[in-house]
């Protein structure tokens, strides 16, 4: 009986460690607007121009009420407030495709894009 109880508790930590290893991890990705002109939207520093499929989360740095932050493409449609200036975040899958962000009122020349494939 000594020896079930062991070996049932090693059972339970094999099941947990293989659950936590099957639990995907999530990219962060960094978007910025504001406070000039300025969209971006990065991955360890550098603009994201292609992506694979999956769970991503995006910290949004909106720092201006004049602007927001908004990204469609394939089954996303995420965006912060243009009176809205703090910090959002927003938890996504994004599927092949090409995505775009812009800064709504002012798309013509803040905006940006990245496909996923």
């Amino acid at each position: 009986m000594n020896r079930l109880v062991p070996l049932s508790l090693i059972g339970a930590l094999a099941l947990a460690a293989s659950a936590q290893a099957a639990t995907p991890t999530k990219t962060t990705l960094v978007a910025s607007v504001g406070p000039s002109a300025t969209i971006s939207l990065k991955k360890g520093g550098t603009k994201v121009s292609t992506l694979k499929p999956g769970a991503y989360v995006i910290r949004v740095s909106d720092k201006s009420s004049f602007h927001n932050f908004h990204l469609r493409g394939p089954g996303v449609n995420k965006a912060t407030t243009v009176p809205f200036a703090g910090n959002r975040t927003f938890r996504i899958t994004l599927r092949r495709g090409t995505y775009r962000y812009v800064c709504d009122p002012h798309s013509d020349r803040m905006r940006g894009s990245f496909s996923v494939r």
